[in-house]
């Protein structure tokens, strides 16, 4: 397990997303990125959460919702690391996963595409 202080963990998060491409990112409307320690039931089971209606499934869709939310779990993804580079790696993975979510893409597509 890789320690790591609340603040750093989310400068790799917020460096993994400069580096995720665009074509990727452009489309993410009304999306805010969260870091929790935990998901609510304190487990380290989880590394990640799309909380929102995805695109594939909206239908009218304009103002007032409130955002949909892309959490990472820091406990639970340093708990599966061994060094930073596997830190970086991990959260790079599970924010491509939680991005696909928005668009649509569930988790069998995903095994598919060895994003799981």
């Amino acid at each position: 397990m890789v320690e790591m202080t609340p603040d750093e963990f989310e400068e790799i998060v917020s460096d993994e997303l400069d580096r995720l491409p665009d074509d990727m990112l452009d489309g993410l409307e009304n999306v805010v990125f969260v870091v929790d320690d935990r998901p609510e039931d304190g487990s380290l089971d989880l590394l990640g959460l799309y909380d929102g209606v995805a695109v594939t499934e909206r239908g009218q869709y304009g103002f007032g919702e409130m955002p949909d939310r892309i959490t990472l779990y820091r406990e639970s993804l340093l708990a599966i690391c061994d060094d930073l580079d596997e830190v970086r790696d991990q959260v790079h993975i599970t924010l491509v996963h939680e991005i696909a979510h928005y668009y649509g893409i569930d988790d069998a597509r995903l095994h598919e595409l060895g994003w799981d």
